[in-house]
């Protein structure tokens, strides 16, 4: 049985959900019934849900009854930015507007950076970038119901289904806690949701109420957008004051034993010491002892970078190196002449 507390968000999530369905027009409540698959797994998840989580049966068979099958989604996970050349995938992001907002995003906020980066050791211009990259500081939050998203990808996405549809889950499940309206919000293709473009359990995990007034709200708090990113990758292994990544030379040819990484994440397995000692010169100093990886990516020919634990932190934000590159050059674009973030 639901405790009195869920009881109330189960109350407050069905008035949401009735008031919605009554003001949605009806060709956007039916749903297109997709692939064999969409409807019959869609009906097992509604078992899991009720039986697991206490929901109302009949309040949710009415919310997924207005989830859609989006054949477009698909087709967009099948063309994903990150499968771009690093020099395709930069010029998307790293560009005079971004830039620009990106300054203007850093004085308006400054306190409010100040205090995130006082907490958790993260610099203001690389939350800002973030934030940048991924919404144009809040200027795009996406197009698509996070409902039918995530509904589609987690029953008639065979290659992903298990993930999309446990973030379906934990999107019900933020909906129910946080009091969000789960038919109108609106998201990326993938179901990520807000400035900071957080996926549901993203959001659930490491969501944090900077402002103190009770939600953890990552469309129209500021403070809780900037917090959240902070957090995020602190939880992650940011590592207060120390660099990201370096670009780099080969002095020669590399000396057997050392591997190099492309647009997946590495871990770092060597020291910067070994990799100068195989051939590898970083345009920047860096500490000899300090945990490295070599990845080489393509802009008019091969570009290497010495990437190192912070550099690993921001993939797990986006797990792409194209992304975390993208975040570290936006950044040092915007950052004031004095702060130099990965130096």
């Amino acid at each position: 049985m639901p405790t009195p507390q869920c009881a109330g968000r189960l109350r407050a999530l069905a008035t949401l959900l009735m008031a919605s369905l009554l003001t949605t027009p009806l060709a956007g409540v039916l749903a297109d019934s997709g692939p064999a698959s969409y409807l019959s797994e869609r009906d097992r998840f509604i078992d899991e849900m009720v039986a697991e989580q206490g929901f109302d049966r009949s309040e949710l068979t009415a919310l997924m009854a207005g989830a859609r099958y989006q054949q477009s989604i698909v087709d967009a996970m099948n063309r994903p930015y990150e499968a771009k050349p690093w020099g395709q995938y930069r010029a998307l992001f790293v560009t005079p507007e971004r830039i620009t907002g990106g300054q203007r995003f850093l004085a308006e906020h400054q306190a409010l950076l100040a205090q995130v980066e006082s907490a958790y050791g993260v610099p203001a211009e690389i939350i800002t970038a973030i934030i940048g990259i991924e919404t144009n500081y809040g200027g795009t939050l996406g197009s698509h119901r996070v409902l039918d998203a995530l509904s589609t990808l987690g029953f008639a996405y065979p290659r992903r289904s298990a993930f999309f549809r446990k973030e379906l889950k934990e999107f019900l499940l933020l909906a129910r806690e946080e009091a969000v309206d789960p038919v109108t919000v609106l998201g990326s293709y993938a179901g990520a949701v807000g400035k900071p473009q957080f996926i549901p359990s993203s959001y659930r995990a490491y969501a944090v109420d900077l402002d103190g007034d009770g939600q953890r709200n990552l469309w129209d708090s500021d403070a809780d957008v900037i917090g959240s990113v902070g957090a995020y990758l602190a939880r992650h292994g940011w590592q207060r004051g120390q660099p990201i990544a370096s670009a780099a030379t080969l002095t020669g040819p590399l000396k057997p034993g050392v591997e190099v990484g492309g647009k997946r994440p590495v871990v770092p397995g060597f020291t910067v010491a070994q990799l100068e000692a195989a051939g590898v010169e970083p345009e920047q100093t860096l500490d000899p002892g300090a945990r490295a990886a070599l990845i080489e990516l393509d802009r008019n020919g091969p570009e290497y970078w010495i990437t190192l634990d912070n550099f690993y932190a921001i993939t797990r934000y986006n797990h792409s190196n194209l992304y975390a590159l993208a975040a570290l050059e936006l950044s040092r674009a915007i950052a004031p002449a004095e702060s130099s973030p990965g130096d």
